[in-house]
């Protein structure tokens, strides 16, 4: 692996992003469902659209599964040529948060950017770590909505890395109403 160079970080994230956008555009709905999240909602580190130094995750719909494509960066390591797991743990999670908003929306034959909003927070979140997930690839999240009972969703969630599952997760996820963030910021900001 080639030591830190700044050309090469970029063409490998501008080669990435290349990369990740040809497959959305060829399989994928053209908007991921963050991108229909509020400005208020859209600051998180793993999905926020609006935090320029997060993640950014994109997730959308493929047939009855959601999915996620992401590229580690180079710095993300547990140890070297691997993914460490808390990145793991984050991108779970948040492709689980995001895929309980879009199948209410679904269930409900709602537009993802109707009123009044979807809004799901992680209630738990179980990672099973399989196998050493490496860093130079594409991840792809697959997600499966296992039950949606009045206010939680169930997902279910494999990272696959290479067509290989490398770990597993299952997001319990409760939906709070858009005046509850806002109030939750609020204090945060007082």
């Amino acid at each position: 692996m080639l030591k830190s160079s700044p050309f090469l970080y970029v063409l490998n994230e501008m080669l990435t992003n290349l990369l990740c956008n040809q497959i959305k555009i060829n399989i994928m709905e053209t908007k991921a469902f963050q991108e229909y999240y509020p400005d208020h909602l859209s600051h998180c580190y793993g999905c926020g659209t609006m935090n320029e130094h997060g993640y950014q995750i994109k997730t959308y719909w493929d047939g009855d599964e959601t999915v996620t494509r992401y590229k580690p960066r180079p710095y993300q390591t547990a140890i070297p040529g691997y993914v460490y797991g808390g990145l793991l743990a984050s991108i779970i999670d948040c492709h689980g948060t995001g895929s309980a908003s879009a199948a209410m929306y679904r269930k409900e034959n709602r537009p993802m950017d109707s009123e009044p909003s979807f809004r799901f927070l992680t209630g738990m979140l179980n990672v099973k770590y399989i196998k050493p997930t490496p860093i130079n690839t594409i991840l792809e999240l697959r997600g499966t909505i296992r039950e949606i009972k009045g206010k939680k969703v169930i997902v279910d969630v494999r990272v696959l890395a290479k067509d290989e599952v490398t770990a597993t997760g299952e997001v319990v996820t409760i939906q709070v109403p858009d005046r509850y963030i806002k109030d939750i910021i609020e204090k945060g900001n007082g």
